[in-house]
């Protein structure tokens, strides 16, 4: 229950320190996981002091307990080890300190933590972390390298010399970290949090040797796993060795079966980059070379046929039945002519012929009456009736005498 106090009537540290006490005794035993960072067996006391740690976050607790309740385990754990303790919160009034009264403490198993590791990976892969969409090409000739490992390991040796002897010219921005035990997951996502907000950092590469499985631990911790897939950068795992597979090879964007390996595919190699352009170069000029050979070839050929060799050949063939079919075209028309000619004198005779003014030439006359009609018959004019006569040489009157 909240306690009424204002300036004028505080509470002493020691009565705050009971009241803290009171609550925290109310609290029932709870069973806590953690990493033992600090293990203190006096000889001769009855009390064992630990100090249990929180492998993802900075947050650690002290643990007492009984000498027989740590003799149980004592073969199988030590510093470093996981466990999972049966303790009741106690508080400590005169110091104002909270400690954890373990009542068993049992050692986590190798098969605990892989099948606890595959239910993670199962959530995990479920939200889609893992996806094969979701991860980003590494560049082709990485400027600056961010490299995340720990300090003169056997890792960063590998690959600094290994990617330097492929392309001299390639730089590093390294952040050394510890990479076992209880703080290597908040100074790797830290690192690796650095690197990925630097503008001019191409690919980030986190690497470590082998080791066991409680080793590699901090690189299946989910809040590594998360702080990789929010990279904007291409990551690149290179834990262990090839049988080593942490949640962290499903997330990066590129897994590298060890460090060394990571060196060769992040960094291409200069000797092999050059011998590729000059196959490519001499591949080109052989392609070039054959086209041109083609090309000549069937130039030589354009230019050996007849029509090519000698233009005016052609016309000259051609000339002489221009000038047959002129020629006969021109008989044809002539012989056209002819015939026209002929049958128009013809017609014009057989037209002259049969023409009036030849039959009045023959001494023939034409009578016509005042009105102009041609007389046919005796009956068509009266005596003393004027007539008109038209003979070959012109015209006179005559007069009908009965």
């Amino acid at each position: 229950m909240a306690v009424n106090t204002s300036p004028e009537s505080p509470l002493p540290v020691g009565e705050v320190s009971r009241l803290i006490g009171g609550w925290i005794d109310r609290l029932g035993a709870v069973w806590v996981e953690g990493q033992i960072t600090q293990l203190s067996r006096r000889p001769g006391a009855g009390v064992v002091f630990l100090t249990l740690r929180d492998p993802s976050y900075d947050i650690s607790v002290s643990v007492t307990c009984f000498r027989q309740v740590f003799d149980a385990v004592a073969d199988v754990v030590g510093e470093g080890a996981r466990v999972v303790v049966l303790a009741k919160p106690e508080w400590y009034a005169p110091r104002g300190q909270l400690s954890l009264r373990a009542a068993e403490i049992r050692p986590v198993g190798v098969g605990e933590l892989l099948a606890r590791l595959e239910q993670l990976k199962k959530a995990l892969a479920a939200e889609g972390l893992f996806a094969q969409e979701r991860k980003k090409p590494l560049p082709f000739l990485p400027q600056l390298i961010g490299l995340v490992c720990g300090r003169a390991s056997a890792a960063e040796r590998d690959v600094l010399e290994n990617a330097r002897h492929r392309w001299p010219a390639v730089r590093f921005e390294v952040r050394n970290v510890p990479v076992q035990g209880v703080h290597a997951v908040p100074q790797v996502v830290q690192a690796v949090k650095e690197l990925d907000a630097i503008d001019d950092v191409d690919v980030i590469i986190v690497a470590r040797g082998g080791g066991s499985v409680e080793d590699l631990l901090p690189f299946s911790d989910e809040q590594l796993v998360r702080a990789v897939a929010q990279c904007r950068t291409p990551v690149v795992s290179a834990i262990g060795h090839e049988p080593d597979t942490p949640l962290l090879d499903y997330v990066a964007d590129l897994r590298a079966s060890t460090p060394t390996d990571a060196a060769k595919k992040v960094v291409p190699d200069v000797g092999e980059e050059s011998d590729r352009v000059r196959m490519l170069r001499d591949r080109a000029r052989r392609c070039v070379e054959a086209f041109l050979e083609r090309e000549e070839r069937g130039l030589a050929h354009a230019l050996a046929r007849p029509c090519i060799e000698d233009p005016h050949r052609m016309v000259d063939e051609r000339a002489d039945q221009v000038a047959a079919l002129l020629g006969r075209a021109r008989r044809t028309l002539g012989h056209l002519l002819d015939r026209a000619d002929s049958e128009l004198t013809h017609t014009h005779a057989r037209v002259v012929a049969l023409s009036p003014a030849a039959t009045l030439r023959r001494g023939y006359a034409v009578l016509q009456n005042a009105d102009g009609h041609v007389v046919r018959g005796p009956d068509e004019v009266s005596a003393g009736e004027r007539l008109r006569a038209r003979v070959a040489e012109g015209e006179f009157s005559v007069r009908v005498d009965v």
